[in-house]
């Protein structure tokens, strides 16, 4: 018999991403964080026009690289562009930590973590959240050691929706060497309203080690297309090229970020429209007797515990998919405004057995 294809241990152990769960036609898909609007018409008509699909894009994404580094004030190299901010998280992480090495970050957080960490063949740090969902800086800091290579930042965190705010962010970057990489990640950076919230884009000059990532996929609604960003030193980001599976962005991908900027007014309207959603969401749930932490993303965050799969079966009788992070609790997107009946209806049910 053939001997089995030899494969490095901790990857065959590590179970593959899972995306949130699909909804039947009658159901409300609130599991993934997606924009529930469609895409504009301008972006609609960019697509049309950059569907030569038998031609290569632009690796290098000059013309996006160049848009972004006017709008941050830095300059092209600066500017990283990715399939997706994960994509560049993974770019970051295989150039910087190895064996050997620790990539410290909170958790709960983004769930890709650990299995990024994982491939790089470093060692995560997971580091608990406060009682609130709220990332424990100060912990944080005191988790970097010689051997710590990069500390991953989630603000708003995901999937409890709490952010980081300006001051904490400073006195956290004052205590970790400089010789570390920072990375912060601000996935659902459009959707905060808190005023002391920190903004990555305020820091790309002050900090050496530090690099912001964002994305396309949730306030401009490009989940599918996959287009993300980074913001940081350029010999950091060359690193993070030279990584980088070439020509992973498409054409479409990069046009219709570009339109999407040039039409940014429209779309944070809509943004507008889904974070009052969230809060009057938020307040809902509150008044039902939840302990829902301040939300700040495009979702919010119900800490069910060890009913967190009961919970998940009856908002999905209810017509509505949730995101369940067992024994934790449940992240619901704020969606469309014709699910929140549903979605009040059934968080009042799991409210009064918890």
């Amino acid at each position: 018999m053939t001997a089995p294809v030899r494969l490095r241990p901790e990857i065959a152990a590590l179970p593959p991403y899972r995306q949130g769960k699909q909804a039947s036609p009658d159901a409300f898909k609130l599991s993934s964080n997606e924009n529930p609007f469609e895409p504009l018409p301008a972006v609609v008509e960019a697509l049309h026009g950059a569907l030569h699909v038998n031609r290569y894009p632009d690796a290098a994404a000059a013309e996006l690289r160049q848009v972004l580094a006017d709008r941050f004030g830095v300059g092209a190299s600066e500017v990283h562009v990715g399939a997706g901010s994960v994509s560049i998280l993974s770019q970051l992480l295989l150039a910087a930590a190895q064996q050997g090495d620790e990539v410290v970050y909170a958790w709960r957080s983004f769930e890709a973590y650990p299995g990024l960490v994982t491939v790089t063949g470093a060692t995560s740090v997971q580091v608990p959240n406060l009682p609130d969902g709220s990332h424990d800086l100060a912990a944080m800091a005191d988790a970097v050691t010689d051997r710590t290579r990069v500390v991953i930042v989630c603000t708003p965190n995901n999937p409890t929706g709490e952010i980081v705010t300006t001051a904490a962010f400073e006195d956290f970057m004052a205590r970790v060497p400089e010789t570390v990489l920072v990375i912060l990640d601000e996935a659902y950076a459009e959707f905060v309203t808190e005023d002391d919230a920190v903004d990555g884009e305020s820091l790309t000059e002050r900090h050496p080690n530090l690099v912001v990532l964002r994305t396309f996929s949730k306030a401009y609604g490009l989940a599918g297309l996959r287009v993300g960003y980074a913001i940081g030193p350029a010999y950091v980001l060359d690193a993070a090229r030279s990584t980088a599976i070439p020509l992973s962005v498409t054409e479409p991908g990069l046009r219709a970020a570009i339109v999407s900027l040039e039409h940014e007014d429209e779309l944070l309207e809509r943004v507008g429209r889904i974070t009052r959603l969230r809060d009057q969401v938020r307040q809902s749930l509150i008044d039902q007797g939840w302990d829902v932490p301040r939300a700040q993303g495009n979702f919010v965050w119900l800490p069910t515990g060890a009913q967190t799969a009961h919970a998940a079966e009856v908002f999905d009788r209810a017509g509505i998919v949730v995101r369940a992070f067992a024994p934790e609790g449940i992240r619901i997107t704020v969606g469309e405004p014709a699910s929140v009946d549903k979605l009040l209806g059934a968080a009042q049910e799991v409210v009064r057995t918890l």
